[in-house]
């Protein structure tokens, strides 16, 4: 099986699914979407996922999955990324959600807002810089005595929860006070497969 996948690289809930794609050697072709010129709200791309955003990962002709986390879990089960202990699963998805609700929202709006959008004085931006370092104050607590998220191995709860903290600085975020988040990105960056986002080493 060759999955296809309609994702935008630079995107961090995009790289999410190339890099898991990536490390778990899994066939797939990349279908690069011009977002920014509007390639998400035309007919042809609802089709395929009628809320209009990427990731999409293509399964076969009948079966389509949107939802960066969700086609994380759907490609890491069965593999080391997911845990198969029910509670370690929970807290996979446990940081899941969190970067979904309290990390995403801040550190990719603010990136989103300076790098795409090119707005710096976006009346948006002082709240969503707050936000990114009340999520990360709680993920540098976290990594204080651990080397993973999660069952001390590496995980999707790491792969999601990578992809936007290590573009941080993009969105006018210091890691520079982070010394336990620094450490996990390395950690993150020595990984077998790893593959780096477009443009960013």
């Amino acid at each position: 099986m060759t999955y296809q996948v309609h994702g935008v690289s630079p995107s961090g809930n995009c790289h999410k699914v190339r890099l898991a794609l990536e490390q778990l050697g899994l066939p797939y072709v990349w279908h690069e979407v011009d977002m920014m010129n509007g390639a998400t709200r035309t007919e042809a791309f609802r089709k395929i996922n009628p809320n209009g955003k990427v990731p999409v990962l293509i399964i076969d002709e009948h079966t389509i999955l949107s939802e960066s986390n969700a086609i994380l879990c759907y490609l890491a089960d069965g593999t080391p990324l997911l845990p198969d202990d029910r509670l370690e699963r929970a807290q996979v998805l446990q940081w899941m959600f969190f970067e979904q609700y309290s990390h995403e929202p801040y550190i990719a709006v603010a990136r989103f807002i300076l790098q795409f959008l090119r707005q710096p004085d976006d009346a948006r931006l002082p709240d969503r810089i707050a936000g990114s370092y009340r999520a990360l104050d709680v993920m540098e607590q976290h990594l204080a005595t651990r080397r993973f998220f999660v069952g001390e191995r590496y995980t999707v709860a790491d792969i999601a929860l990578y992809a936007y903290t290590h573009v941080a600085n993009e969105a006018n975020v210091d890691l520079s006070r982070y010394p336990a988040i620094r450490a996990w990105l390395d950690r993150v960056r020595a990984q077998p497969r790893y593959v780096a986002m477009p443009g960013v080493e």
